[in-house]
């Protein structure tokens, strides 16, 4: 179902940048002193990058502005559904997980799922951040970027929200749940 050229038609593109745009007002929140002609200039510079926007889009993340890296230029998008994007949920944490499996495999993984959008996992400090601009993952989980310290023994991170309180647990990288997906970021 993705496009292989990363080029959206001409309706896709149109459609993309209203829904961007509406989210953009309605959490203004979110991104105080960002203007969206601005964001919206560097967005039709950046064809593959409104791709992979698309396909946060499509899986579930609205992607909105949460910061702007004032040095390199770029507007920072995060996923801000309220919940773990349902098009990215029973997934477990990366390919050697997967192919650990011997029964009941999920159809994917959260790090090759990351990479095709191109997109990257929230870190548990940038999911930390997301966290102090609204209220997400109150009923779902999310698979966080994992250290090679603990995915060598082969464990990942997942971060969630209960009693007001962001949480950080871990788990086998091979285990994966009907509500456990994960965030990604995107520089623009």
């Amino acid at each position: 179902m993705t496009n292989k050229n990363k080029e959206l038609s001409v309706e896709q593109r149109e459609e993309l940048l209203t829904s961007l745009k509406v989210r953009f007002e309605k959490n203004i929140d979110r991104h105080l002193g960002i203007e969206w002609s601005k964001v919206l200039a560097k967005l039709e510079s950046n064809k593959e990058k409104l791709w992979s926007l698309n396909e946060m889009e499509r899986t579930g993340g609205e992607p909105d502005v949460v910061g702007h890296e004032e040095e390199e230029g770029e507007y920072i998008f995060y996923d801000c559904s309220k919940e773990s994007p349902k098009g990215r949920r029973s997934v477990c944490y990366d390919r050697e997980a997967l192919e650990s499996r011997k029964k009941h495999k999920p159809e994917n993984n959260a790090i090759d799922m990351a990479d095709a959008m191109g997109i990257e996992l929230l870190t548990e400090e940038q999911y930390r951040e997301l966290q102090k601009i609204g209220i997400f993952d109150t009923k779902t989980s999310s698979w966080v970027k994992t250290p090679d310290t603990i995915r060598k023994h082969g464990g990942a991170i997942f971060c969630d929200r209960r009693y007001d309180t962001v949480f950080m647990y871990h788990n086998g990288a091979e285990s994966y749940y009907a509500a456990r997906g994960f965030r990604g970021s995107l520089r623009v």
